[in-house]
């Protein structure tokens, strides 16, 4: 029987140490790894890709450009040049309806990647949000009830206008000395009061009053020619410029091909993609 010695039993043994440093490193690389997995793409681009669709966002009720149908389809001009820009992207059109007063903080936010909802490009708009090149040209046309006592969009000064909420038309209310300026959710709204007598004149997009006035749903007919015209374009959240880079290049390339003027025809019996 071998009894240790007092110097074997002092002897260290084989050191910990080591096998913990190798431990740490195995994990941290581990945890690298999975951080590399599960990392969010690094731009606007890359995340519409990885998602394999596109959301943009318009209000639903500005027809002939976004509404519901009589089958409750969203559908209209917008509509169907958010469906192309995906379709050329690679990615599935998944377009998001919400009411225009807070659209551009929904955007912000991050609920949906753009909006291609006939937004009009304006210095204010700029600062928070990026644009695109123009997919379309229009401008601010005054609606009156048919038969109401105005000869030109100067005599509305004193008089009840309605706009939609927060579009660039509740200026042009005041630029007129509209005595009131009542908001809206959206235009079919808007136009219903006019032709019920609830307010005096309505401003929206020129497109949209027309296509109302020759429908025949609303007792509407515009007034005088439009008080300015207006770049519509696509936004994006600030820093997105890969995604806004790829759809100005989609863009360019609708315009070339006739793709938009072939929509515009479809939708509006008129070409409005050139200035």
């Amino acid at each position: 029987m071998n009894i240790p010695t007092q110097a074997a039993l002092l002897r260290p043994g084989p050191s910990p140490l080591p096998r913990l440093f190798s431990l740490i490193s195995l994990l941290a690389l581990l945890a690298l790894a999975l951080t590399a997995c599960s990392s969010p793409p690094s731009t606007g681009l890359e995340r519409v890709k990885k998602a394999g669709k596109i959301s943009f966002a318009m209000s639903g009720g500005y027809p002939p450009f976004n509404f519901y149908d009589t089958t409750n389809t969203l559908t209209g001009f917008d509509v169907d040049v958010a469906a192309e820009v995906a379709k050329r992207l690679g990615v599935t059109s998944a377009p998001v309806t919400t009411d225009w007063s807070g659209i551009i903080e929904g955007l912000r936010s991050g609920v949906y990647d753009g909006i291609l909802g006939s937004m009009a490009v304006t210095e204010e708009r700029g600062k928070v949000v990026d644009f695109s090149t123009p997919y379309y040209y229009s401008g601010a046309q005054l609606m009156v009830r048919k038969g109401a006592p105005f000869a030109t969009p100067a005599d509305l000064a004193g008089k009840t206008i309605g706009v939609v909420t927060g579009t660039t038309f509740a200026e042009d209310a005041k630029a007129l000395g509209a005595g009131e300026v009542r908001l809206y959710k959206d235009d079919n709204q808007t136009l219903m009061e006019l032709s019920s007598g609830v307010v005096d004149g309505v401003i929206t997009d020129r497109v949209v009053g027309v296509t109302a006035m020759q429908g025949g749903k609303f007792d509407v007919v515009a007034l005088g020619s439009p008080l300015r015209s207006e770049d519509i374009a696509v936004a994006f959240r600030k820093g997105d410029d890969t995604l806004r880079a790829e759809v100005d290049r989609i863009l360019a390339a609708m315009h070339a091909d006739g793709t938009l003027t072939r929509l515009s025809e479809k939708w509006l019996h008129s070409d409005i993609t050139k200035r």
